[in-house]
């Protein structure tokens, strides 16, 4: 079986778990959301697929991204959880014989970005934080590491591991990038209502940094917003949305929001892209949502309607769709319409799902 995953700290535990549990030697196969979104991921029929979207092809998958939930059940395991590796521990319990129950414990807390303001601030103090910042997904060319990492993991305790020469170096190397991550967000970060929005599209490429350190920067924000261009082309925007993890007043499922700009994610955090000409519109949209700071499961996006085609309570009675009663039939008052739970003309509503947990 071959696994594939993204290269995050809770992928590459998936694949420590899985490998242990499996047997398996296959070389992984490390693949980014979006990639497995448009269907470029070519997923072969006995594939394990961990924290990344569905394929039908594969033959097992286990994910918790809110934005990834199927409505049939499928081998492997779903839920709304902390991580994608603790499902496969629960998943596998039986056929792991080492005792994971730390890492898994350390995966589930920086995976649901559930850090101390001193873990944030000081993330060379805690092992398990600082070695899940060596993992950078943007670097393509990073996968023999992760895949040492893997390994590592797989052999030796976390003191051990941040010893290696390899893990060392990378340690030194994002400790400094932190230093200079907090100096670029101080001078492109904007505090605008509760939502600091962080626009470093005057930069080539989007620099990356510790992620919650803005939250510490920005007290008062619920939100955050990095807005940046995926490569030096300029041709297409990425937009990273997060809850605050200091400041949790923000209401708004962003996995839920993104997934209706072609991208995804958790509740709590997540991503989208789209081309630069759709940026104005988009990026309107989305911190739109975000000031009015919706409950989750009630947010309403606006799919196709524009401002210019709001039309006041009378006129969409006198011409909207459906306003003139059929011959013989009486006008539907306000409250009978909502109890028809009739919908404006091109607007969606977004659905809380339930969880689904599946098995074999």
């Amino acid at each position: 079986m071959r696994i594939v995953t993204r290269p995050d700290f809770d992928g590459i535990v998936c694949v420590v778990l899985i490998q242990e549990a499996e047997k398996s030697t296959r070389p992984v196969l490390w693949a980014s959301p979006d990639d497995m979104q448009r269907g470029l991921v070519d997923i072969q029929p006995g594939d394990i697929i961990a924290n990344l979207p569905y394929n039908p092809n594969c033959a097992l998958w286990f994910d918790h991204h809110y934005s990834n939930q199927i409505r049939h059940p499928v081998n492997g395991l779903f839920e709304i959880a902390p991580s994608a590796a603790g499902l496969v521990y629960q998943y596998y319990r039986d056929r792991i014989q080492k005792d994971y129950s730390t890492l898994i414990a350390e995966t589930d807390k920086i995976d649901s970005a559930n850090l101390s303001l001193n873990e944030i601030l000081t993330p060379e103090k805690y092992p398990y934080v600082l070695l899940s910042m060596t993992i950078q997904d943007h670097v393509l060319a990073d996968a023999p590491y992760w895949d040492r990492v893997v390994s590592l993991l797989k052999k030796h305790d976390i003191d051990t591991i941040l010893h290696d020469q390899a893990v060392q170096k990378r340690c030194q190397t994002v400790i400094q990038e932190n230093r200079d991550y907090r100096d670029l967000l101080e001078k492109h970060t904007t505090l605008e209502k509760q939502i600091a929005i962080s626009d470093f599209r005057d930069l080539d490429i989007m620099p990356y940094g510790n992620r919650f350190l803005v939250y510490s920067m920005f007290p008062e924000a619920t939100v955050s917003v990095k807005i940046g261009f995926e490569d030096a082309s300029k041709k297409v925007v990425v937009v990273k949305v997060g809850r605050s993890i200091l400041n949790r007043n923000c209401r708004v499922n962003v996995g839920q929001m993104l997934s209706y700009f072609g991208g995804g994610g958790h509740k709590g955090a997540g991503s989208c892209k789209f081309p630069t000409a759709d940026s104005d519109k988009n990026l309107g949209r989305i911190i739109g949502i975000l000031k009015e700071n919706e409950p989750e499961g009630s947010i309403v996006v606006k799919v196709r309607r524009q401002d210019q085609d709001r039309r006041g309570v009378q006129d969409r009675r006198k011409s909207g769709p459906g306003s003139a009663p059929k011959e013989g039939m009486p006008e539907k008052r306000k409250g009978e319409r909502r109890r028809d739970q009739e919908q404006r003309r091109d607007w969606k509503r977004a659905t809380k799902w339930k969880s689904i947990k599946i098995t074999l």
